[in-house]
């Protein structure tokens, strides 16, 4: 990667999350100045605390810093996000920033509003929008349902092209450090569709033990969540999101990651086989 000098400092919202973290390791590795924001503050990158529902917390992590990763918690396609993302895009346009990146979600109506509300303050501002992360089943919540054996989902068994998130955290990294990124939208997703009961034989083959896709209530896919930690709220707003955007809507491959890139994206396979050599999927 060849990096853009002109970049001084890149505030990472996520930081310590499946996307930020990623992105925060790309841009160590290339020396390029950083901050990761989170609720309780990073003394090793001296950033004070930061909160997406505190704006009086916004100017601080801002403070010398010329490009932006917005990744919204809990997701930018609940109620709220387009509003409160803009305002903070806003503020940061005030401070000096004209660089930024968007993590957004494919099918998303919500979501899709929050871009533009976005981009309507920082023209420049790069979106990467995404499908299904691949990474949901070995970092996110699910890696519980892996455990247990049964992914159980408040939808029907519909194909999903995920994606790797190594993928999407080296396109937001290029478009932080890079020219020629500026405004652009790359829709991410892997090389081909595979429907949730695959995923599962996918994964449990490569871990040696059974998994398997059942179809579940709204309701009890919240009580699980809930279960492994997901706060009620955030639980019962995945469960109306999973049941809108889960429904075959998705299941078109998108270039955005061999436009980012310039090279194909990475397939659902290679993931495992990369993740299962880790253990995380073995037996607890």
């Amino acid at each position: 990667m060849t990096t853009n000098h002109s970049t001084a400092r890149v505030l990472v919202t996520g930081g310590t999350g499946m996307t930020g973290g990623r992105v925060v390791r790309l841009l160590s590795e290339r020396g390029v100045d950083h901050r990761i924001a989170s609720r309780s503050g990073h003394a090793e990158t001296d950033t004070p605390p930061f909160d997406w529902h505190a704006p009086d917390t916004w100017d601080a992590v801002l403070e010398g810093v010329d490009a932006v990763y917005l990744c919204y918690s809990p997701d930018l396609a609940l109620p709220g996000a387009a509003e409160t993302v803009s305002a903070f895009a806003a503020r940061a346009v005030s401070r000096g920033v004209r660089r930024a990146v968007l993590l957004s979600g494919r099918g998303e109506p919500l979501a899709r509003r929050a871009e533009e509300e976005v981009r309507a303050v920082l023209p420049e501002l790069t979106v990467v929008r995404c499908a299904f992360f691949a990474q949901n089943l070995s970092e996110g919540f699910f890696l519980g349902s892996v455990h247990s054996g049964v992914l159980a989902l408040p939808v029907a068994d519909v194909p999903e092209p995920f994606v790797d998130l190594n993928d999407v955290a080296e396109a937001a990294a290029r478009a932080l450090t890079e020219e020629g990124h500026s405004g652009r939208l790359y829709e991410m997703t892997g090389p081909r569709a595979l429907t949730f009961t695959e995923t599962a034989e996918v994964v449990g083959t490569a871990a040696g033990r059974e998994v398997v896709c059942v179809s579940v209530p709204p309701e009890a896919f919240v009580a699980g969540a809930v279960a492994e930690g997901v706060p009620e709220e955030a639980a019962a707003g995945l469960a109306a999101l999973f049941g809108e955007v889960l429904d075959g809507r998705n299941t078109g491959i998108a270039d955005g990651v061999e436009r980012a890139l310039g090279r194909p994206a990475g397939s659902f396979e290679a993931y495992v086989s990369r993740t299962v050599g880790t253990g995380v999927w073995s037996a607890r």
